[in-house]
């Protein structure tokens, strides 16, 4: 009977202070016991010595006597098999789950989890926060095994409180420490408040899933236009050039070659943006099921810790901007295969260019001899520049009909304008050279200068390297210093080894993205080629260092 008793009675061992068994029990006058070495450790640190359970304080520390009764008890409870222990119906922690921190050996799972003892306690020794006054304020929660960081770094209250104005969480003695005067809620409230918003970026994320689901099919079914399109125009010229078998087969062949490759490179476009949506579709997928999963926590303190995070989308991309040029002509080739029926031969070594100017969906094929030898060759493409005046750096002076461009001291009195570069003493030409063949020439004075084509996105004001003429991908030019030149382009520059000429040649074939300076004497020298693919017009320009001069020449077909 005594034995049972013990089993009924067991949880009253239990120290309230370290939640275990009592070791050396002590008795105080309000009648609760602990262990003597909890109590000594919670009386030494304090200046007030009072109950840890029923909070009755004392005048003065009373003596603390090892009481033998109950020590006798707990030695024959240690001693006694317990077979109808509470404990058999309790599980033993596994893999993931919360342990019992009371539990000694092998640890029972934990039931709950105390804010204010920051420990987790399983069934057993969870009952004193049930059963005993003084704990039964304390905060429980499910089982949670990072009790520390729903706790005050400072202070080391449970974090209650949410400051607005800090956007975090605090605890009551953060509020008068550091937070006073600021704008502060329970933390209910402000999972109201943030739930709101959450459901505002949901909406907004199945926004963009539509939006960019839809631009994905309108890419694939821009893809297969692009196939038919291709395979159309190929079926048409092979019909045309049926007849004409003989002379035409290697236009014929060179034709194929351009709508094949214009055809992949629309093809590898749709493709990138493809799998950019499926990626950008994926990622808001996974977002979309974080925050709804994140909407259904109940962990308020969870919740508004990983909220920030959570609820900042991602940047929305510009892959809905993207426009396959899916269809492009063939008319005015066909016109001019159709008129030069007798020159086919001498056709068969032109150069058929795709050409798709800005802001057209349908690309065009340009037909156009090949690249020009001799310098009355070049001049077919000359090309009239003018200096636009809103453009000039104020050190540099315009003449001969803005064809000239002349560095000084004194400042010319140039109104204000956007286009005006304030740093760099550089000046651009007012025409847009785009979709053809062009070619002009100037002639230098002086020990250093540049020439190029730029642009308009240009930079024009300050000092940086977004704004020097060859220094950016908006630009490529050519220098000559002290008789030496070198070309530059996205600020690599390459020194080039030719003989120097005062007068420069310039070729810019827009179409096939070529880009060639000849030095212009006697003869035409080669000084070096950018090939690229060229997306907007270009304008010519000029950089100049002291006592520099460049003049834009004047130009016939007749001029040798």
């Amino acid at each position: 009977m005594a034995d049972a008793q013990l089993l009924v009675s067991q949880n009253e061992f239990t120290c309230s202070v370290c939640l275990d068994t009592l070791t050396d029990p002590i008795t105080i006058p309000c009648g609760h016991s602990f262990c003597l070495k909890c109590l000594t450790d919670c009386w030494d640190q304090s200046q007030e010595f009072s109950c840890p359970q029923c909070r009755h304080t004392f005048t003065k520390r009373p003596e603390l006597n090892r009481n033998t009764l109950l020590n006798e008890v707990l030695k024959k409870l240690k001693k006694t098999a317990i077979t109808s222990s509470p404990l058999q119906s309790q599980k033993y922690a596994g893999p993931g789950e919360v342990e019992c921190d009371a539990c000694t050996g092998k640890k029972f799972r934990a039931v709950k989890s105390c804010l204010t003892c920051t420990a987790s306690f399983c069934q057993t020794h969870l009952q004193p926060h049930s059963e005993g006054d003084a704990l039964k304020h304390h905060t429980l929660l499910d089982p949670d095994g990072n009790l520390r960081r729903k706790l005050c770094a400072k202070h080391q209250k449970s974090l209650e409180i949410f400051c607005k104005t800090d956007e975090t969480c605090i605890c009551v003695m953060c509020v008068v420490t550091g937070h006073k005067g600021h704008e502060i809620v329970k933390l209910e409230t402000e999972r109201e408040e943030k739930q709101k918003q959450l459901g505002t970026t949901l909406s907004e994320i199945r926004k963009r899933l539509e939006k960019k689901e839809k631009t994905l099919k309108e890419t694939r079914r821009a893809l297969e236009q692009i196939k038919i399109s291709a395979e159309r125009q190929v079926q048409e010229h092979e019909k045309n050039f049926t007849d004409l078998i003989r002379c035409i087969q290697k236009t014929r062949r060179k034709l194929t070659e351009r709508i094949r490759e214009h055809e992949n490179r629309e093809r590898e476009k749709a493709k990138v943006v493809m799998e950019r949506l499926e990626k950008e579709i994926e990622e808001l997928k996974r977002r979309n099921a974080e925050l709804k999963e994140l909407s259904e926590t109940k962990d308020n303190f969870h919740f508004l810790q990983t909220f920030s995070s959570h609820c900042v989308l991602p940047a929305d991309g510009d892959s809905t901007s993207f426009t396959v040029t899916a269809d492009f002509s063939f008319e005015d080739l066909s016109k001019k295969v159709s008129s030069l029926k007798k020159s086919l031969e001498k056709m068969s070594q032109w150069h058929i260019l795709t050409f798709t100017p800005p802001g057209n969906e349908v690309s065009r094929f340009v037909l156009l001899p090949p690249d020009p030898q001799s310098r009355e060759e070049f001049l077919q493409y000359f090309c009239p520049l003018t200096l636009d005046i809103n453009t000039p750096h104020r050190e540099l002076h315009l003449s001969e009909g803005n064809k000239k461009v002349t560095w000084e001291e004194t400042e010319a009195k140039y109104p204000d304008h956007p286009d005006r570069f304030d740093w760099w003493p550089q000046v651009l030409c007012g025409e847009a050279l785009t979709g053809t063949r062009c070619y002009w020439e100037v002639e230098g004075s002086g020990e250093d200068m540049e020439i190029g084509v730029a642009y308009k996105g240009l930079g024009r004001k300050g000092e940086s390297s977004g704004c020097h003429l060859g220094y950016n991908d908006k630009s490529w030019s050519l220098a000559w210093c002290n008789s030496r030149y070198s070309v530059c382009h996205n600020n690599k520059e390459t020194v080039i080894s030719a003989p120097y000429s005062p007068r420069v040649g310039v070729y810019l074939d827009w179409p096939a993205g070529s880009l060639s300076f000849y030095s212009v004497s006697h003869t035409m020298t080669l000084l070096h080629r950018f090939n690229t693919s060229f997306t907007e017009p270009l304008y010519s320009g000029f950089w100049l260092d002291c006592k520099c001069s460049v003049t834009i020449c004047h130009l016939t077909p007749g001029d040798h």
